[in-house]
């Protein structure tokens, strides 16, 4: 087994430091000669984990192997890659090449108001300053070109993905994520349908004020709202509070400094991560932003497009935070464990610092808000988080369920599914012209298929986190003893034991929904 395990280690370290540095080139570049070299490392990966032969050794040794030891997670992780994988090379070789062309696809893609080209960040400014409810509507419109433009492609991907998961033995793909991913399909869905009763009243006091906020501000009394009123494309980020947006005091501040500054003060070094990562948008790059480890020995990279504003700053505390775990897990882990626990655990640490630009803590120690200026600037702020929270879950849990209904029947109507849900759980009135892909503009249905209810699983585990840091570990977040406990007990583990294990070990309990009701909802 030893020699086995040796092997396997060194075989896919190489194929995915090929694969990520193809995946970074394109996304970078958006060249086509990166985008077929990420289709030929990845198709190599998955050819060489289908091979039967090596899947009969895996579940061979699955039988063997001690319980609760490193050589047994890692023939788990050797073993739920295989049998993922189980397919035919033609489905095998479909199933990238069809995902990378819409990948690319997004990266390359400029929406067009007017005949003019635009930017993912000119259509943001756009709804999150413009009074006019005429250009409103039509950047809105813009904003959803892409998913027009990939929608048949997309729906293609999602069969293709159902058909090799039915051939595994179930029902679709969305089912086979979650038991391989390592999550209950219906524990989730209990966990977030709570949610929904348990924020139903809040949420329908804060979207009351908003709404009656957006009417005055665009001078529209009485009027039913429709999306393009809102600030963002999905409705998933809160339009500021009045008098809490951190944009108008970053002039002059340099956004990669204050996240430099938020990270030392753990005792977390990233000017290394800097100093490789991508920041500033420019053509056929792509508009997002992501965290790729690179080699799971230290090269770990960030992709962004920063712009001096609250957005932006949120993103880089963010994707930072997806970086430091990646760099401080235990290099002597063999690396098919070298790597988070589950993808939430790392989305939860990400989010526990891409939250910090509301607290008062970090206002103070990093932006120089006075004691003074924050005494009347909290309230509001408390306020604004409490608004962010309430909407970010709702968008979430739409998000989760039409993805559910997606690969269930992908030939039912989607289009008005999406609108039918979108009204019931996150209150907006759907445009006229519901027979349109609008769904389909989110870049997370074509490349990170099954994935959204980990933010929302990542905001919970952030709460429960920030309650046992205050509680147990420093009545102060920017210590070397947070940073501490983050590094030892969050990132150093690895992926040596399950989700579950992680959270147990780090606070004393299970994953606990009652900590985020209780900092955002009561």
């Amino acid at each position: 087994m030893d020699s086995f395990l040796r092997d396997e280690n060194k075989k896919l370290s190489a194929m995915l430091q090929t694969l990520s540095e193809a995946m970074w080139n394109v996304n970078t570049t958006g060249e086509q000669k990166w985008q077929i070299t990420e289709m030929e490392a990845e198709k190599a990966y998955r050819q060489y984990v289908s091979d039967a032969h090596r899947f009969e050794k895996i579940q061979a040794l699955k039988q063997e192997v001690k319980s609760n030891s490193l050589e047994a997670r890692q023939i788990e992780r050797l073993y739920q890659d295989a049998f993922s994988n189980q397919l035919s090379s033609e489905i095998i070789h479909e199933l990238v090449e069809l995902s990378s062309t819409l990948s690319n696809q997004f990266n390359t893609f400029r929406a067009k108001v007017d005949g003019k080209a635009v930017t993912e960040n000119e259509i943001r400014e756009a709804l999150l300053n413009s009074t006019d409810v005429t250009e409103r509507e039509k950047i809105w419109h813009a904003s959803k070109q892409i998913g027009k433009e990939v929608e048949s492609g997309l729906l293609q991907l999602v069969k293709l993905r159902n058909k090799a998961a039915q051939s595994l033995g179930y029902k679709d793909h969305y089912e086979m994520s979650f038991e391989l991913a390592e999550l209950d399909l219906a524990e989730v869905f209990a966990v977030f349908e709570d949610l929904v009763k348990q924020t139903n009243e809040p949420f329908q006091r804060v979207k009351a004020e908003l709404d009656d906020e957006l009417r005055k501000q665009y001078g529209i009394a009485d009027k039913e709202l429709y999306p393009w009123h809102y600030h963002d494309p999905f409705f998933q980020e809160a339009p500021s509070v009045p008098g809490t947006d951190l944009t108008p005091h970053l002039q002059g501040k340099n956004i990669e400094q204050l996240t430099i500054d938020t990270f030392s003060s753990l005792g977390m070094e990233i000017r290394d991560l800097l100093a490789k990562s991508d920041l500033y948008e420019r053509p056929n790059k792509n508009q997002h932003a992501f965290c790729l480890d690179m080699d799971r020995q230290g090269d770990v990279r960030v992709l962004c497009n920063i712009q001096s504003n609250q957005y932006w700053l949120e993103t880089m505390l963010h994707e930072f935070g997806h970086a430091v775990y990646d760099k401080y897990v235990d290099r002597d882990l063999p690396f098919l464990i070298r790597t988070h626990a589950h993808i939430f655990t790392t989305e939860a640490v990400a989010m526990f610092f891409g939250r910090m630009a509301k607290e008062e803590e970090w206002l103070h120690k990093f932006m120089g808000l006075s004691k003074d200026e924050l005494t009347t600037w909290m309230p509001l702020q408390q306020k604004m988080q409490q608004r962010k929270m309430l909407i970010m879950a709702r968008w979430i849990i739409t998000f989760v369920f039409f993805e559910r209904e997606l690969y269930r029947n992908p030939d039912q109507d989607l289009n008005r599914l999406w609108w039918k849900l979108v009204k019931e759980i996150q209150g907006v009135e759907p445009p006229k012209d519901q027979d349109y892909p609008h769904w389909a503009a989110k870049i997370h249905f074509t490349i990170a298929p099954v994935y959204y209810q980990n933010y929302l699983l990542g905001e919970l585990m952030a709460s429960q986190m920030n309650n046992y840091i205050l509680q147990h570990v420093s009545s102060e977040i920017f210590t070397e003893k947070t940073g501490q406990f983050f590094i030892q007990k969050i990132f150093q583990p690895g992926d040596r034991t399950d989700w579950r294990g992680l959270i147990q070990g780090a606070t004393g309990e299970p994953l606990n929904p009652s900590y985020f009701v209780k900092q955002f909802v009561l």
